[in-house]
C-alpha cells in the first residue's frame, strides 16, 4: 500500500512539474506586433531604420524582445502599397508606422481603425491624411517634414554657393507624383523670382538616374537640384559619385546625399523624423489614441549639411571639389 501510494505521489508531482511550463506559457502575453509600410526598398534606409527603432526603445520597446516589426517594401513601385497594407491589416498588426506621403494614403484606404503613425514631407492637412494639426480626428497622426517650403531656401542657398549659376537642372521622382508635383511647382515659383532656367528630368531607377547624368554631361548646367525622394536618399552614394565625375555642383534635401559625397544639403533632420515616428508608435503601443497625438510639423531644425566651401564662379565649381563618397 505504501509503495502504491507513493508511486502515485510521484505520478503526480511529475505530471505537475510536465504541465508548469505550459501554463507559464499560455501566461504570457502576446508581442505586440507594429507594421512598417514604405515605397522604397531596404537598401540604403539603414539609418532611418535605426532611427525609427531607436524612437521604440525611448518608449521601451526593443524589436524581438517585446515588440514586433513586420516591414513591407514596395520596392518604388506605388502600385504594391494598396495590397502591401491590406497585407498588414490582415495580420491584425498593432500600429502602422508608415514612411511616406504615399504610404500613408494606402495604409489609410486600408483601415479606418488600427492606428497608423506616418512621417511625410508634404502638408498632411492637405494631402488629406488629417483635417487639423490641432487634433487629428480618425486614425492617424505623425511627423511631417514640410520639405517643400525649404525648397526656394535650398535653391537660394545653391545660388550663393555658385555665383554665376542661370541654368538649374533639377532632378525629381515622377513615380513620386504628390512629392515631385509639389517640388516642381515651388521651384518654379522660386527659378522665376531669382531670374534662373530649370530644365526637368525624371528618373525613377538607378539606371535612369544613370542616364540623367549622361545628359546633363552634354547639356552642361551650372548645377544640379535634386528634389527630396527616399529614392534619392536610398541611391545616395551613385548620386555622390556622378556629381564628382561629371563635374556638377549638386544640392539636396536630405544630409544623407551629402555626408555621401554630395556639395551640400539643406532641409529637415530626417532620421531624427523617423526616432520620433518610432516614439508615437510607441506610445500608441502603451494606449495612447491617434487623437492624442498632435501631428508635428517640425521634426527639427533645418541646417546645412557641409562645411561651407568659398563662394565661386559657375565655371569653377565645375571642378571636383566636392569631398569623396564615405560609404
Amino acid at each position: 500500500m505504501f509503495d502504491l501510494r507513493r508511486r502515485e505521489f510521484v505520478a503526480f508531482l511529475g505530471s505537475a512539474v510536465a504541465a508548469s511550463p505550459l501554463v507559464a506559457v499560455a501566461q504570457q502575453p502576446a508581442m505586440p506586433v507594429v507594421g512598417f509600410l514604405n515605397f522604397t526598398s531596404p537598401d540604403g534606409f539603414e539609418d532611418r531604420l535605426r532611427a525609427f527603432r531607436q524612437g521604440l526603445r525611448d518608449t521601451g520597446y526593443v524589436e524581438g524582445v517585446n515588440v514586433a516589426i513586420e516591414y513591407r517594401w514596395a520596392g518604388n513601385r506605388f502600385d504594391q502599397l494598396p495590397a502591401l497594407a491590406a497585407e498588414l491589416v490582415r495580420r491584425q498588426v498593432a500600429v502602422i508606422a508608415a514612411a511616406s506621403t504615399t504610404s500613408a494614403l494606402a495604409a489609410k484606404a486600408a483601415t479606418a481603425t488600427i492606428p497608423i503613425v506616418f512621417v511625410s514631407g508634404a502638408d498632411p492637412v492637405r494631402v488629406g491624411l488629417v483635417s487639423n494639426l490641432a487634433r487629428p480626428d480618425g486614425n492617424l497622426t505623425g511627423i511631417s517634414f514640410v520639405a517643400s517650403e525649404l525648397t526656394a531656401k535650398r535653391l537660394e542657398l545653391l545660388r550663393e554657393l555658385v555665383r554665376g549659376a542661370k541654368r538649374i537642372a533639377v532632378l525629381v521622382n515622377p513615380a513620386n507624383p504628390e512629392l515631385a508635383g509639389t517640388t516642381l511647382k515651388d521651384i518654379e515659383h522660386a527659378a522665376h523670382v531669382m531670374g534662373v532656367q530649370t530644365r526637368i528630368f525624371n528618373a525613377t531607377t538607378g539606371r535612369e538616374i544613370d542616364a540623367v547624368f549622361a545628359n546633363l554631361g552634354r547639356d552642361r548646367p551650372d548645377a544640379l537640384f535634386v528634389g527630396g525622394d527616399p529614392l534619392f536618399a536610398s541611391r545616395r552614394v551613385q548620386l555622390a559619385n556622378l556629381s564628382a565625375r561629371h563635374a556638377i555642383a549638386m544640392t539636396s534635401g536630405t544630409r544623407e546625399v551629402a555626408e555621401a559625397g554630395g556639395l551640400m544639403s539643406y532641409g529637415t533632420n530626417i532620421p531624427e523624423a523617423y526616432r520620433q515616428t518610432g516614439a508615437y508608435a510607441g506610445r500608441i503601443l502603451k494606449g495612447a489614441k491617434p487623437a492624442d497625438l498632435r501631428p508635428s510639423r517640425r521634426a527639427s531644425s533645418s541646417w546645412s549639411s557641409m562645411p561651407r566651401p568659398p563662394a565661386c564662379s559657375a565655371s569653377r565649381c565645375r571642378r571636383r571639389y566636392s569631398p569623396a563618397p564615405t560609404r
